[in-house]
């Protein structure tokens, strides 16, 4: 497990080194983070975004709500918090950002067929696109075979500054003490939502992306803000408030097949591995809340989660101030 947490270390460099960094895998995390809070609100006492997991008096790992972040005020990792990580066997997340994963990646967010983003969304749309995309740092002959869910998606998170968000740096910290990373979900698996997403509502995602992108390190900001509280509702609320325009079909298809439809892969996916031992699984927080989500899918298959206090300070690590 060492020689893959070099190979991550090295992903990391050669994507950032190429001007397309690793933060695309987490965009769309973020993207399906964010479409989560359309959902059901977690129930009262389910307001925790960390959570121990137990089964048959066993004590089965951990499960922790994460916000796909690279504030370094998510980074702080306490010492407590590391060796409660470090004790499982297995570290889970919804996808290892492994480099033939984000190779892949690249090739899914272009078209391959000679169909154009231009084409699709026509010239006032693209003239509109292109500046914007220059500031995220993405080549002028990528933008032009970009598929409109992949402009989308990169217009809903700040530009990337480091590559090392919350999830990643978990993941890092995970293989570099030996515990075996593994996704719950395939790239595929995570694109088959976005793939077949219906083309009028990419392109109203897309004007609506468009319209927001100066705000978008503001509400960001705010929804780690809210994160730090440690109050899963309120997050929830905050992402159902930035949604709240969303025509009602774009809801429903984000609901069934970005949330729900996930949450019960990911659950199938991670039930075995408590077989090989305690497992850490980090995944989008608002993957957790409602009567769909994580903790009462995992409270349905007779484990009995606990609330813990969320383990982060809310300051940049000392190194970073």
């Amino acid at each position: 497990m060492k020689k893959n947490y070099g190979i991550m270390l090295k992903t990391v460099k050669r994507m950032r080194h190429s001007g397309w960094t690793v933060n695309r895998v987490f965009i769309i995390a973020m993207l399906f983070q964010a479409c989560a809070g359309m959902g059901a609100l977690a129930a009262a006492e389910d307001t925790a975004l960390y959570w121990s997991v137990n089964k048959e008096g066993r004590h089965m790992g951990y499960l922790l709500g994460t916000i796909h972040s690279e504030d370094p005020r998510v980074l702080d990792f306490p010492v407590g918090f590391v060796s409660e990580l470090t004790s499982s066997q297995l570290f889970a997340m919804e996808m290892v950002p492994d480099l033939p994963t984000l190779k892949r990646l690249t090739e899914y967010m272009h078209y391959q067929d000679g169909k154009t983003l231009e084409g699709q969304v026509g010239p006032d749309r693209f003239a509109l696109l292109q500046p914007v995309l220059s500031l995220y740092g993405v080549p002028d002959d990528w933008v032009s075979r970009m598929k409109v869910w992949a402009a989308m998606m990169t217009l809903s998170v700040p530009p990337p500054e480091t590559g090392f968000f919350m999830d990643f740096s978990l993941s890092l910290r995970a293989a570099g003490a030996g515990l075996k990373v593994v996704g719950l979900e395939t790239l595929e698996q995570q694109l088959s939502f976005l793939e077949d997403m219906p083309m009028a509502q990419q392109l109203a995602l897309l004007d609506q992306a468009l319209e927001d992108y100066d705000k978008v390190e503001e509400i960001h900001r705010q929804m780690v803000d809210n994160y730090l509280n440690g109050n899963l509702q309120k997050l929830t609320l905050e992402a159902e408030a930035q949604l709240g325009q969303l025509a009602p079909d774009v809801r429903q298809y984000f609901m069934e097949q970005g949330i729900d439809t996930r949450n019960l892969r990911m659950l199938e996916s991670l039930l075995p591995h408590f077989e090989s031992g305690r497992v850490f699984i980090a995944v989008g927080a608002l993957h957790l809340p409602g009567e769909k989500g994580l903790i009462n899918l995992l409270r349905q298959r007779g484990f009995d989660l606990q609330p813990r206090e969320l383990p982060f300070s809310g300051e940049a690590p000392a190194s970073i101030r």
